[in-house]
C-alpha cells in the first residue's frame, strides 16, 4: 500500500520535509488515504493546533498541481469564520505553496482591491473567503459565479462545530447549495472541526441529503491543554461607610472580581464576557480606575452594540494589533465574526446560555501551537437570609455554569432542531438570490432555498406567505412584475446595498424597561417574553404588563410576589440537556477540582436546599399560600412552552433553568389542587393558547418584515414545543404512560 507521503505531490513532499518533519500524523496519513481513494464528504476533527488544516490541504493541494483542471476558476474554497483566521491560514498555506506556483488569495473586507481585481480576472489557486464575503459575491457577481468555481474541486469549511446550529450556518448551507447549482454539479465538501460527542450532527450538517456518505477521521491524541477555573463570589450592595466610621467598607463582588481580572489578565490579550451591556460598563469602570490607581496605561476597554463604531473599531484594532495589551470587556459582541487575532484568556461573569457558545468564545484562546486555552470562570451568587427565594437558595447559575463546563469538557454542544424554520435567514435568502440572478420568480426561489437548500421545513404555503409579508407595499423589501417575475423593492435595495447585509447573526436584542413612564434601562432578551411573565432587574421583581416586540420596548409594572431572586430573568435558551445534567450535579456529592473554595460551598449548598426541598422525589410543590416551585427538569423551549401554557390560564410565572415559580394570582379554596388541575387538563390534550399574552417573538435580525402568524409558526418550530408540552405537564404530575383515558379515570 502507498504510503500517505508518497501520494503527495512532490512540491508538497518538499514542503514536508523542510518543515523537519520525521512522518505525518496519524490525522493527517488517514486524511490523505480518504482524499485520494474516494470521492467521499471528509470532516476531519481535532484539537486546535492538531494538524487539522494540513490533513485537508497536503492532498488537495497535490491534487490540483497533479492533475490540473481545465475549467477557469478557483480550484479550492476554504470558508472561514473570521478575518483573523483567513488571514492566519493563508500565511500557512503561501508557504505550502511557494514553490508550486499556486495562488493563494485571501478574501475579506481588510483585503486590497487589487488583489481582488486581479483574482477575478483570474481565478486560480485556494480562494479563502468568509460566508459574508461569499454572500457578497453572490449578490454583486451574480453573474460571475458560474466562472469563478467552474473548476472548484473541493470547499473547506473551517469551525464546522461553530456553525452547526445557528443562522450563520444555514446562511453557508444555502450559498454551498446555490454555489452547486451554479456549476451544475456537486463539489466535494471537507469539513475541519473541533471534536465533537455526536459527529452525525456534523454529517448532517456537511451532506444532509448523504449524512452516511461522509467520512469521519478524528483525532483524539494531541489535544490542546485546556486551563479552567471557576471562582465563586458572594453579592452584595455597594456598602457605603457610615460618616463616623473610620472602617471601610467591604469590598463588593464586583470590586474582587475587577481586582482579580486586573491582576492576573493585566499585560496580555484577553476577552471578557460580562453580559448586559450595563455590566460591561461597570466592570470596565472599575478596570480602568484601577490602572489609574496604579500609575499604569490603560488597557482594559469596554465593548458593545451601543458604543460608537470609532471606539469598537478602536479595540478591535488594538486587539488585532498585538503591540499594547488589550483587554475587552464585551457583550456576545466579540464571539464571532471580528477579526480580532489571538487572546490568552477567556473570562466569563455568570454562565453562558450555550455551550457551543462558551466553546466558541473559548476558541478564541489557544490557537497558538504550545499554547493552553484559558477560562477563567466567575459565578456570583447572593447571601442567603432567612427569607431568601428558593432559586437563591438553588445556586442555579453556579450549578449551570458547572454543568457547561462539564459538557465542554466531555467535548458535547446543542444539537440543531431539525425541524426548525429560520424564516429570519430565508427572508434574507431570498433577497440575495434576487439580488444575484437581476430578479427570479417564486417557484425558482423555492426550488433553489427550499427544495434543494437547507429551508426543507418550510412548506411552499408557507413560503408564499414569506413572500406576501415582504412584498407587503408597507415593507417594500420585493415587489412582482405582471409576469410573475420578483425584483427588489425600495427597502430591499437600500437594505441589499449596505454593507450590514451580508451578515445574518445579530447579538441578542437589548429591550428598553419602562414602569409608569419611566426607563429603568435596557437589558438582553433572547428568549420568549409574554404579558405575566416575571423579570428580575436591579434586583427587584417587575410583572411584565405589555411587550412592544419590533420597538424593543417592555412596559412591566413591580410585582407583589415574595422575595425576588438576586438573580433571574436570564434571556438566553438553555437545552434539555444542559438542565438535565444541572439536576445530575444536584443530586450528586462530587466536586469538581476546578471550582474554588467558595464556588464549592455554592454547590454544597445547592445540593443541601435541594435535598430539603424535597425535589429528589417531586416536581411539584407550594412555597405560600398561592405559590409554587415546579421543577420542569427541562431546558428554556419546554419551560418556556409551560409557562405561555399557565400564563394562558390566568397565571403569573418566572422562568429559572429547570424551574417555574408560579403565582395563581386569584384567591382559590384549594390553590394547589386548582394548579394539579390545570396541568392535568393540559397533560391530558387540552388546547391552549400559547400567544395569548402576546409575548415577544421578533428575535431573529429579519424577523421584523414577518407578520405576527410568520412569527408564530417560526416560533413554534425553534423556540416553543407545543407538541410536548402535554409530556411535560404528564411528568410534572408523575403520570405514567398509560392512555390518556386511562390516566384520566385513574386521576379522578
Amino acid at each position: 500500500m502507498t504510503s500517505a507521503f508518497d501520494k503527495l505531490a512532490r512540491p508538497v513532499q518538499k514542503w514536508v520535509r523542510r518543515q523537519g518533519w520525521r512522518e505525518l500524523r496519524e490525522v493527517q496519513a488517514k486524511t490523505v488515504h480518504a482524499v485520494f481513494d474516494s470521492e467521499s464528504d471528509v470532516i476531519v476533527a481535532a484539537s486546535t493546533a492538531g494538524g487539522k488544516t494540513e490533513a485537508a490541504f497536503l492532498p488537495l493541494i497535490s491534487q490540483v498541481l497533479d492533475a490540473p483542471d481545465e475549467k477557469t476558476g478557483f480550484d479550492i474554497l476554504y470558508i472561514g469564520p473570521l478575518k483573523a483566521l483567513i488571514t492566519d491560514q493563508a500565511r500557512r498555506l503561501e508557504d505550502i505553496c511557494q514553490e508550486s506556483g499556486c495562488p493563494v488569495v485571501p478574501w475579506h473586507g481588510d483585503v486590497s482591491a487589487s488583489i481582488k481585481t486581479k483574482a477575478l480576472k483570474q481565478p486560480r489557486g485556494v480562494l479563502l473567503i468568509t460566508p459574508e464575503s461569499l454572500e457578497a459575491l453572490f449578490v454583486r457577481r451574480g453573474l460571475s459565479i458560474a466562472r469563478l468555481f467552474d473548476a472548484t474541486r473541493a470547499v473547506v469549511i473551517d469551525e464546522l462545530h461553530s456553525v452547526l446550529d445557528s443562522e450563520r450556518g444555514v446562511q453557508m448551507r444555502s450559498l454551498l447549495t446555490r454555489l452547486e447549482l451554479k456549476v451544475g454539479r456537486t463539489i466535494r465538501r471537507i469539513g475541519l472541526s473541533a471534536t465533537l460527542g455526536d459527529m452525525d450532527l456534523a454529517r448532517t450538517y456537511l451532506r444532509p441529503d448523504r449524512p452516511d456518505d461522509v467520512a469521519v477521521i478524528e483525532s483524539k491524541s494531541d489535544e490542546a491543554e485546556l486551563l479552567v477555573q471557576l471562582r465563586g463570589y458572594v453579592a452584595g450592595e455597594d456598602a457605603k461607610p457610615d460618616e463616623d466610621s473610620e472602617e471601610e467598607p467591604e469590598p463588593s463582588a464586583t470590586d474582587r472580581i475587577a481586582e482579580h481580572l486586573f491582576r492576573h489578565l493585566r499585560s496580555s490579550d484577553n476577552l471578557v464576557f460580562a453580559g448586559a451591556r450595563q455590566s460591561v460598563e461597570i466592570y470596565a469602570d472599575r478596570l480602568r480606575s484601577l490602572c489609574e490607581d496604579a500609575h499604569l496605561p490603560q488597557e482594559f476597554f469596554p465593548h458593545h452594540a451601543s458604543l460608537s463604531r470609532e471606539h469598537r473599531e478602536f479595540v478591535e484594532r488594538r486587539l488585532k494589533d498585538g503591540r499594547l495589551p488589550t483587554t475587552a470587556i464585551c457583550t456576545s459582541t466579540l464571539e464571532l465574526g471580528i477579526d480580532i487575532g489571538d487572546v490568552t484568556t477567556v473570562a466569563q461573569i455568570g454562565a453562558p446560555f450555550s455551550v457551543a457558545s462558551l466553546r466558541q468564545r473559548l476558541g478564541r484562546s489557544g490557537r497558538r501551537p504550545g499554547k493552553p486555552a484559558i477560562l477563567r470562570q466567575y459565578a456570583v451568587e447572593t447571601k442567603l437570609e432567612p427569607k431568601s427565594n428558593i432559586v437563591d437558595r438553588l445556586r442555579l447559575r453556579t450549578v449551570r455554569a458547572v454543568a457547561m463546563i462539564e459538557l465542554l469538557l466531555e467535548n458535547w454542544c446543542e444539537p440543531p432542531r431539525p425541524q426548525a424554520l429560520h424564516l429570519s435567514t430565508l427572508v434574507h435568502q431570498i433577497l440575495s438570490v434576487i439580488a444575484e440572478h437581476g430578479g427570479a420568480k417564486a417557484p425558482r426561489i423555492f426550488k433553489i432555498l427550499c427544495q434543494a437548500g437547507p429551508f426543507r421545513s418550510v412548506t411552499a404555503p408557507i413560503f408564499a406567505d414569506v413572500l406576501r409579508a415582504i412584498g407587503n407595499p408597507e415593507i417594500g423589501l420585493i415587489e412582482q412584475q405582471a409576469d410573475g417575475l420578483l425584483l427588489l423593492g425600495p427597502e430591499g435595495e437600500k437594505l441589499v446595498e449596505h454593507y450590514s447585509f451580508y451578515a445574518v447573526f445579530q447579538t441578542p436584542e437589548e429591550y428598553r424597561l419602562v414602569t409608569a413612564g419611566r426607563e429603568l434601562g435596557t437589558m438582553p432578551i433572547d428568549n420568549v417574553v409574554a404579558a405575566g411573565t416575571t423579570l428580575i432587574f436591579s434586583g427587584r421583581r417587575w410583572e411584565v404588563r405589555e411587550v412592544h416586540d419590533r420597538d424593543h420596548v417592555i412596559v412591566v409594572a413591580p410585582s407583589r410576589a415574595g422575595v425576588p431572586p438576586r438573580f433571574g430573568g436570564d434571556a438566553g435558551i438553555i437545552h434539555d440537556h444542559v438542565v438535565e445534567r444541572m439536576f445530575v450535579l444536584l443530586e450528586g456529592t462530587k466536586s469538581p477540582a476546578y471550582l474554588d473554595q467558595t464556588a464549592k460551598s455554592f454547590l454544597e449548598e445547592a445540593r443541601d436546599h435541594f435535598e430539603r426541598l424535597e425535589l429528589k422525589g417531586g416536581r411539584l410543590i407550594q412555597t405560600g399560600e398561592y405559590d409554587f416551585l415546579i421543577a420542569t427538569r427541562r431546558g428554556t423551549i419546554a419551560t418556556t412552552t409551560l409557562a405561555l401554557a399557565l400564563q394562558s390560564e390566568g397565571m403569573k410565572v418566572q422562568i429559572e433553568d429547570g424551574f417555574l415559580e408560579v403565582n395563581l394570582a386569584r384567591e382559590d379554596d384549594d390553590p394547589f389542587w386548582e394548579l394539579r388541575s390545570c396541568l392535568r387538563s393540559i397533560a391530558n390534550g387540552k388546547d391552549v393558547d400559547l400567544f395569548a399574552s402576546s409575548p415577544n417573538l421578533a428575535v431573529e435580525k429579519f424577523h421584523r418584515y414577518l407578520t405576527d402568524d410568520l412569527l408564530n409558526r417560526d416560533a413554534l418550530a425553534s423556540r416553543l414545543n407545543a407538541g410536548g408540552l402535554s409530556g411535560t405537564c404528564r411528568a410534572v404530575l408523575g403520570m405514567d404512560d398509560k392512555p390518556k383515558a386511562a390516566a384520566s379515570a385513574a386521576q379522578s
